[in-house]
């Protein structure tokens, strides 16, 4: 090739790195121009570092502005860092050569300056005028009939190199056709314009400096505009008035999974897994492929054995000699695996596709790059604590009672705080009234670079970051429940330093809210706050006065403001009723707001003014805590379910005795009330046959919504004893009746062979619950 030598690649192409390799070795240049940001030069010492493991990405954002931040990916099989570390290797120059990340990330959402970086492929840059927004590699080999530009870069390109072949062929090959699709398409946008320019002024100084000894490796579609007769003079003047920004930058690990998704420099790939085995694979990869596949089946306790390796193998390298393909790809070993290891069944294609063609590799990077101080402070705490950030997701459970474990959590809900979301908590974790344990699911993903280098304008450690960010929220917030979620988050981390600016605005917020709605949606989260603050030995007794002062003023408020309600708005009051019974279980030391609160449901189940799903569920609620007998709850459903209420009241007061709790996690008990007091379901029965027919469409919604939450045993259950007409009496009754499961009379001897298995179950061991703060079977 005529110099410079320009090396037209795909970013993050294993048959692109290979050619690069190759003709690096073969023309031995004293400096490489590498397309990326020049703010990077300083760190490109790094890559030699033997604690560097890609994939690795530059990071580079804005100073005053942490969420406008770029990323630059390199993987062990991208031509760049392949160049990069030939450079190194061989004592060559160095250097970036594209837009510094000071203009790019100062241009970045003004659509004057053309695309987003978001939009790059992984050829190079789009040129979006003409309508090509693709790959150019991607047109070549559609133009060539292939459906994969690697798969077409390796057929064409790496494939039929041989030993002895010119290494430079592949590239002169790649620069004419880019030029013809430059002369078919145009130049590009407006920005591909601004970065070539500044490309070419890197280049006309490297070759005064090494003369001809330069060589360049940049996205092919650059190729014809590098080797394009252009003045200094007019690629000054494409760059004068440009924005500019204070930008820092750094290395940061980076995933193969994160390879898989588009966002900036040639990131998009599908397949990063099989792209570096490919590229690291020493001889036969189809081979080598097949029994990385075989493992990870075995290790999922599939039957893989050696003849169905041999066999794929075959297979793969049948169906490409039938498809024209020198050697076989990615499609021709999936569908060999698919036949033979996988029964033809994509369930376990799709482990396979996930684990090893995409891949969860995580990159490594040295202490020596630079990072905010808050960065630094996380990688502390992480190797303090041994939780080493991982592109897996995977699942942690934390004993609070445990020091480490308390220290993980402490962590994490700093984090979260943060925004910097590494972990989530369970499903299923959260609203438990078992408070030693926390379960949560980690995967560190390279954004949360970016949330760091944001976060990192609060403080230098995470406890003070933290710190700094809730009392600025609790100072903004104006809604109680923005607080009260805010005192929960503070326990949760152990923040002591900002509980009296949050207790303050928690304090002021209450006094002024007036509106029931609010002050019932705020009291859980501070019930569960004196919980956690409980197992936590964290001082709340200023919380616990708030708390037990707004569950006081909801009590107050409840009955007037239930009156007078629509459906809408009545069903809404009913899950207030719901969330405030559940917190005053947790309040500490509350027996007279307590037993102020069962004054509230008492009058509420009496009031007929009140709609007739509050009163229902009033009425459940006391039958439920034994404030009601049995008889007075039969005698308020009699009372609803009369001949003189209409219908849809006493359908809604059914679904508020009966209907579950609204939500995820939503009481299903009513069907077994039903199911055991006939008495009850006999009143139901006797009021639904008696609905008029004009009036009988209009309460099947109601209580179809009511009885599909119910399992389907309890269902086919009360099915039974409907059709068979229930009884009155009670488990006399029952047990006459003939109902499956009750016996004449009680059996204690069969009862009590039940106890030792029951008492396992519950973790009830020599009379003491596995939780020393909660019941038997709480929080086991």
């Amino acid at each position: 090739m005529t110099a410079p030598l320009l090396l037209g690649v795909r970013h993050h192409g294993p048959g692109s790195a290979r050619a690069v390799r190759a003709a690096l070795d073969a023309a031995k240049p004293q400096a490489v121009l590498i397309e990326g940001p020049p703010e990077g030069d300083a760190l490109l010492p790094l890559a030699a570092d033997a604690r560097m493991r890609p994939p690795v990405a530059l990071l580079a954002h804005a100073v005053d502005d942490p969420a406008r931040a770029a990323f630059w990916p390199l993987a062990a099989f991208s031509p760049e860092w392949v160049a990069l570390r030939w450079a190194l290797d061989h004592g060559a120059e160095v250097r970036f050569m594209d837009l510094p990340a000071a203009h790019s990330l100062a241009m970045t959402g003004d659509p004057s300056w053309g695309d987003e970086e978001d939009d790059t492929d992984d050829g190079g840059e789009p040129a979006q005028q003409h309508g090509l927004r693709t790959d150019p590699l991607a047109v070549l080999a559609g133009t060539a009939g292939y459906d994969d530009p690697e798969r077409w870069w390796e057929d064409v390109v790496e494939h039929r190199t041989t030993a002895g072949d010119d290494p430079f062929a592949p590239f002169e090959a790649v620069a004419e056709a880019m030029a013809a699709l430059r002369e078919t398409h145009g130049p590009g946008t407006r920005r591909d314009q601004i970065r070539e320019a500044h490309m070419r002024l890197h280049l006309r100084a490297a070759r005064k400096r090494h003369g001809d000894g330069v060589a360049v490796v940049c996205g092919a579609w650059h190729v014809p505009a590098l080797a394009a007769k252009a003045t200094a003079t007019a690629d000054r003047a494409l760059l004068k008035g440009l924005p500019r920004t204070k930008t820092e930058i750094t290395w940061v690990p980076w995933t193969h999974r994160r390879l898989a998704r588009h966002s900036g420099y040639g990131a998009g790939i599908d397949s990063p897994g099989w792209y570096g085995h490919l590229f690291a694979a020493p001889d036969r990869p189809v081979e080598r492929w097949m029994t990385k596949v075989a493992g990870l089946l075995r290790a999922e306790d599939r039957m893989v054995s050696s003849a169905h390796v041999i066999e794929a193998v075959r297979l793969a390298q049948t169906l490409a000699a039938v498809r024209g393909r020198p050697l076989a790809g990615l499609t021709e070993t999936t569908d060999a695996v698919r036949a033979v290891m996988c029964d033809g069944s994509d369930v376990p294609l799709a482990l396979v596709h996930d684990r090893l063609v995409v891949g969860d590799v995580l990159g490594e990077v040295p202490d020596g790059a630079p990072a905010v101080p808050l960065q630094r402070d996380l990688t502390r705490l992480q190797r303090g604590l041994r939780l080493k950030p991982e592109a897996l997701e995977r699942e942690l459970d934390l004993d609070l009672r445990k020091d480490t474990d308390a220290a993980r959590s402490r962590l994490l809900h700093r984090l979260r705080l943060l925004g910097i979301d590494w972990g989530e908590p369970a499903a299923g974790r959260t609203g438990s009234t078992g408070t030693f344990r926390e379960s949560w699911r980690l995967r560190w993903e390279p954004e949360l670079y970016v949330r760091v280098a944001e976060a990192g304008v609060w403080g230098t450690t995470v406890l003070a970051a933290a710190t700094a960010k809730a009392e600025a929220q609790a100072t903004a917030a104006t809604a109680l429940g923005e607080v009260t979620a805010l005192a929960e988050r503070c326990l949760l981390a152990e923040l002591p330093d900002a509980l009296p600016v949050v207790m303050k605005a928690l304090a002021d917020r209450a006094a002024l809210d007036t509106d029931v709605g609010r002050l019932a949606q705020a009291l859980p989260a501070l019930a569960r706050s004196l919980r956690y603050g409980d197992v936590r030995a964290t001082d709340t007794a200023a919380l616990a006065e708030v708390a037990t002062g707004l569950a006081a003023r909801v009590c107050v408020g409840l009955p007037p403001a239930c009156t007078g309600l629509d459906a809408d708005g009545a069903t809404e009051m009913r899950g207030h009723l719901d969330t405030v019974h559940s917190a005053l279980r947790l309040l500490p030391d509350a027996d007279d707001v307590t037993a102020q609160w069962g004054s509230v449901l008492h009058r509420l189940a009496d009031r007929d003014t009140v709609p007739g799903v509050i009163r229902g569920r009033a009425t459940r609620l006391l039958l439920d805590d034994g404030r009601l007998e049995q008889d007075d709850a039969a005698r308020l459903m009699g009372l609803a379910l009369s001949p003189g209420t209409p219908p849809a009241d006493a359908a809604a007061w059914i679904e508020g005795f009966v209907g579950g709790a609204p939500g995820p996690g939503r009481d299903r008990s009513g069907g077994m009330l039903l199911v055991h007091d006939e008495r009850l379901l006999g009143l139901v029965d006797a009021w639904l046959t008696g609905v008029p027919a004009e009036a009988f469409t209009d309460v099947l919604p109601l209580l179809r919504r009511t009885f599909s939450a119910y399992e389907p045993g309890v269902r086919r259950t009360l099915g039974e004893l409907v059709r068979r007409g229930p009884a009155t009496g009670g488990g006399a009754a029952l047990a006459e009746a003939g109902t499956p499961g009750f016996g004449p009379g009680l059996d204690e001897e069969r009862a009590d062979a039940v106890l030792p298995l029951l008492r396992l179950l519950l973790g009830h061991e020599a009379g003491r619950p596995t939780d020393d703060n909660a019941p038997v079977g709480v929080g086991a």
